[in-house]
């Protein structure tokens, strides 16, 4: 599958979602990676996992500048949000757009939509 993207752009987003996905999910734990077309010339990119998720609370913080996201991953590993923000600049600019599904203790689901080239 093809995608019209800045490469920088697009490895970093892609980088970004991965490296929470792995930062939260303990091991033994799943994460898996898919794209599909969708209606307007779109890709849909998710990452999703069986990690610890997140709270209601956490989840309507996320993608807001200014609110504190930021907490220790499954081997005490340090997190800010601060590259999530970036995810959302990097996909806004593409013409896309970010969301996340999740549920405290059942993992997580990032997708992003990206124009197909």
């Amino acid at each position: 599958m093809k995608v019209f993207a800045d490469d920088a752009m697009f490895n970093s987003i892609l980088r970004n979602i991965l490296s929470n996905a792995l930062k939260f999910t303990p091991k033994g734990g799943n994460v898996t990676l898919t794209a599909k077309s969708i209606v307007g010339g779109m890709v849909e990119v998710s990452i999703a996992d069986s990690g610890i998720g997140m709270t209601e609370i956490l989840l309507k913080k996320l993608f807001k500048i200014g609110e504190k996201v930021g907490r220790k991953g499954t081997e005490d590993e340090e997190s800010t949000g601060l590259g999530l923000l970036l995810c959302k600049e990097f996909v806004e600019k593409h013409g896309g757009r970010i969301w996340v599904e999740s549920e405290a203790g059942k993992g997580s689901k990032f997708s992003f939509s990206i124009p197909k080239k």
